[in-house]
């Protein structure tokens, strides 16, 4: 089959190659921190996202020995699925697989294989899983957001921001409120169906409070670096400040008295290891995405889309910070034939 891997770790112009590997299997083994057999999934379209570029640099938590293929999140047909799961041949399914996505073939834990909605393409469920389970957990579970909130997305012209939009609303948000950088993102933002698009400069954050009448119940940053400290101040009493990543590339620091001023909370969202450890939380969440995709209130929105040969462009496009919305592979050409 086709694949890329990361050969080395000098960046994504020159560590992704596009190789000939074979072919995964039922009895493969998963990922080594999961246990039962995986649902085997014929490859139509692959999420790009931010951990990608990171190992291409060595700069991701998990670090897999060199070379291996990258890509945690796909959509595709089913071609083998154990017993006692409802999947079966020829399933459309989205899944989170961890690594092995950019390839025409991937095995993916059964607990993060779901039906695709047939409202949704290929490559509409290629970014939904990473991004729209990341934003639920970082709003319901994380940040306890109750109806008739408010809601402050930072990148809100990314996979994980426009998810945390549509999904906040789903949740009940009063209001939504995007900080973005560009006029481009801005209508991304508006698209994703933000209430307020509020630009990135010296003054964001007096525009967020006049925009939220005194401050925000909730921030969702997957951004980090500079603004993190405007962004506790963008909070009301009791606010909660989600971190999700750090997308700008620097870490912030916060001095705890800040959080004593409005009794205020900063906690993390680190999605993947935890739902990989708890089978129960995924098909959970995908109930309840399932009712906002039906509702109309969640649609993934698709940016650029490339070839698998052109993973590197992919991936390089959210270090220049082009990407709008998510960025996604077509691994197979529309219409090719599958074996399931």
């Amino acid at each position: 089959m086709r694949a890329i891997q990361i050969v080395d770790e000098s960046g994504p112009q020159t560590a992704l190659r596009q190789v000939s590997l074979p072919e995964p299997d039922e009895a493969s083994p998963p990922l080594q921190f999961l246990s039962g057999r995986p649902v085997v999934v014929e490859v139509q379209a692959a999420g790009v996202s931010f951990p990608e570029l990171l190992q291409t640099r060595g700069l991701y938590q998990i670090k897999p020995p060199l070379p291996f293929v990258p890509g945690s999140e796909v959509a595709g047909i089913v071609r083998s699925a154990p017993e006692g799961t409802a999947l079966v041949p020829g399933d459309r399914v989205m899944a989170f697989c961890g690594l092995g996505g950019f390839a025409e073939t991937v095995i993916a834990p059964a607990h993060l294989t779901f039906a695709l909605p047939a409202k949704l393409g290929f490559a509409q469920g290629a970014g939904l899983i990473l991004n729209y389970h990341t934003a639920y957990f970082a709003l319901a579970i994380r940040g306890r957001i109750e109806p008739g909130e408010q809601v402050l997305v930072h990148g809100a012209a990314g996979g994980v921001g426009t998810a945390s939009l549509q999904v906040a609303k789903g949740l009940g948000a009063a209001r939504t409120i995007a900080v973005v950088s560009s006029d481009a993102k801005r209508e991304l933002a508006l698209r994703a169906g933000a209430d307020r698009v509020v630009m990135l400069g010296e003054r964001w954050k007096e525009e967020v409070l006049q925009a939220s009448d005194g401050g925000v119940d909730v921030v969702i940053d997957p951004v980090g670096g500079d603004r993190f400290t405007d962004s506790l101040r963008c909070l009301r009493e009791e606010g909660r400040m989600v971190v999700v990543g750090f997308a700008e590339g620097s870490i912030p620091e916060v001095r705890v008295n800040r959080l004593l001023l409005k009794n205020i909370e900063v906690v993390g969202a680190g999605w993947g290891a935890y739902a990989l450890a708890k089978p129960e939380l995924g098909p959970r969440i995908a109930a309840e995405l399932s009712r906002m995709i039906e509702d109309g209130v969640v649609a993934p929105i698709v940016g650029a889309r490339f070839p698998l040969e052109q993973a590197a462009a992919a991936v390089a496009s959210l270090e220049d910070r082009s990407a709008l919305g998510k960025v996604v592979l077509d691994v197979r050409a529309e219409g090719e034939e599958q074996s399931a």
